[in-house]
């Protein structure tokens, strides 16, 4: 039996129809072709496939396409606005907090998703909200200063 979602997808208005259950992380790859959405253990485990619905970090991999109707999704694509990086996407940048990338976009979008609930958080709460994202290349304290950096920057206007 067919089922219908409606959802925002990086802003824009989508209506998907699809016959089985589904996980987010491959309608976005597959389906919409955004591939910063990364597959790393296909568990929820490692948080390269995170993505946000409704500002929340959520694991795509783990995430059924049929719980995403009426919801807003952002991926790593959608952060950027009229061309220009997201605050925390120039962070990253600026401060190297980046070695191989496979696992930045799941950063950024969990550490957006930190700084929408607590605009001001502490190194330490920086540390334990990105715990459960693994990064392999050992960019780990460079991650943490991008993000302190980024909540500083947002802090002082661009909140987006």
């Amino acid at each position: 039996m067919s089922k219908t979602v409606q959802f925002e997808l990086n802003g824009r208005s989508k209506t998907l129809t699809f016959d089985q259950d589904r996980m987010l992380l491959w309608v976005l790859r597959t389906d919409f072709e955004l591939t910063g959405t990364k597959y790393g253990c296909g568990e929820g485990f490692c948080g390269a496939c995170t993505v946000l619905v409704n500002d929340e970090a959520v694991r795509s991999c783990q995430f059924p396409v049929a719980d995403i109707d009426g919801k807003e999704v952002v991926t790593i694509e959608g952060l950027a606005e009229n061309g220009d990086l997201h605050p925390l996407q120039q962070a990253f940048v600026q401060h190297d907090a980046l070695q191989c990338g496979f696992c930045t976009p799941g950063m950024v979008l969990r550490a957006y998703s930190l700084l929408k609930k607590n605009p001001n958080p502490t190194r330490e709460e920086i540390i334990l909200e990105m715990e459960d994202n693994l990064c392999r290349c050992g960019a780990h304290t460079r991650i943490v200063k991008a993000i302190q950096i980024a909540a500083q920057n947002m802090a002082g206007g661009s909140k987006r």
